[in-house]
């Protein structure tokens, strides 16, 4: 089963889903970070939870960029609750320097990522860019 974050990860996911070989199914959620939304401050709320139940399942965690890790941590002590048969975590961006979590299931990794503003392929700024059909670096404009 995958489990994708809404948003900037649908699409990563549905690539994802499109290459996978084996029957299996795709459910959605939702988080919000409390505080200003690009600085993460520790604070994770659901937005939209599962429709699907996992208890027994496989479940692949599809995430557009893992950074701090606090809020994927908070989806996996979540998720974990529910008792899956495993639970593992596929990233098309990592910034492992940017860790303040451990213990994350990083099982799959496209992509080891600078510190940039990456916009496109589901990735926004402010709601928009998110269908440009690759990934682009947001650069400021003097």
């Amino acid at each position: 089963m995958l489990v994708s974050t809404l948003k900037a990860s649908l699409v990563f996911a549905t690539d994802l889903s499109r290459a996978m070989p084996i029957l299996h199914s795709v459910d959605f959620v939702e988080l919000a970070s409390y505080g200003r939304v690009r600085h993460a401050t520790g604070g994770v709320r659901l937005l939209k939870d599962l429709d699907l139940p996992i208890d027994g399942r496989n479940v692949i965690l599809v995430e557009d960029v893992v950074d701090t890790g606090l809020t994927l941590n908070f989806l996996c002590r979540t998720l974990r609750l529910r008792s899956p048969a495993s639970l593992a975590v596929a990233t098309l961006l990592d910034r492992p320097y940017r860790r303040l979590v451990d213990d994350l299931p990083m099982r799959y990794v496209g992509f080891t990522a600078p510190d940039e503003l990456f916009v496109g392929y589901g990735f926004d700024l402010d709601e928009r860019y998110r269908d440009l059909p690759d990934l682009h670096v947001l650069r400021a404009v003097s």
